[in-house]
């Protein structure tokens, strides 16, 4: 416990001294994320709880967050929002179709033995629960790329108001394909470290390269980045066309009073 105290205070630290009173909201925002999770992991295990209508609810609560708490509510935030909710209910379709065809519903047998004195029989639908599970493991990644170019956009629309639609989108574009690599390549990496003894367990019980790619758990998690980067490849066109037009819409209803 004094560990993750220690931990929390060297974080709270360094996020107030490097962003100040955004740091200090981003470091509250952690918690109050933390929160969303954790209640509606608890109505999730009522079997009359929809998980697809409460990950939809999750996930506007934590884009609010992450979005319209941290940066404060203002034009390029509220660009970001709605191409976040837009990219999220168009994955959620796409997500929950992949996940019926593949048939990773449920746990692997690897998990069977730790949770064999356990009854699985709880009246959910472990369908629309993975379908959650891959959409909140997505949430993080579209919302920091729809914010990381619906900033600069709309920062080169203030230093040139004169610039057209047309020239807005090709710009957020342009930043969008700089920054899709980095965006897939972390969440790759992100699987790879926290499944790094999964996969030593794999070697250990001589699994061959076909029982690796069509374990339930395996398939599962690389099916989660595959959607995150199409969820990140898909805000890219969407915050850019979004941001483009409601800025220069706003131009021309000043140009018009």
């Amino acid at each position: 416990m004094n560990v993750l105290v220690c931990l929390a205070a060297i974080l709270f630290l360094l996020m107030r001294l490097i962003g100040g009173k955004k740091g200090t909201r981003s470091f509250i925002a952690i918690f109050l994320n933390f929160g969303v999770l954790l209640i509606t992991v608890l109505i999730m295990t009522n079997p009359n709880a929809n998980p697809i209508i409460l990950t939809l609810i999750a996930c506007t609560v934590i884009s609010c967050i992450n979005l319209l708490y941290i940066n404060e509510v203002n034009t390029t935030t509220k660009t970001a929002f709605l191409s976040s909710i837009i990219t999220i209910v168009i994955l959620l379709f796409f997500i929950v179709i992949v996940t019926e065809s593949a048939m990773i519903k449920g746990f692997g047998e690897e998990e069977l033995e730790e949770l064999s004195i356990f009854s699985l029989y709880i009246g959910v639908d472990f369908l629309k629960i993975g379908a959650s599970v891959i959409i909140m493991s997505t949430i993080g990644a579209i919302t920091d790329t729809a914010i990381a170019i619906s900033s600069p956009m709309r920062e080169a629309f203030n230093h040139h108001p004169s610039i057209s639609r047309k020239d807005l989108f090709a710009f957020g574009i342009s930043i969008g394909r700089d920054i899709l690599g980095t965006s897939t390549n972390t969440l790759f990496f992100a699987f790879f470290g926290g499944y790094l003894a999964l996969l030593i367990w794999f070697k250990v019980l001589s699994y061959s390269v076909g029982e690796i790619v069509n374990s339930k758990i395996f398939s599962a998690e690389m099916i989660t980045i595959f959607s995150a980067g199409i969820g990140v490849a898909l805000i890219i066109p969407i915050t850019a066309s979004i941001t483009a037009y409601f800025s220069v819409k706003t131009r021309e209803i000043k140009e018009t009073l």
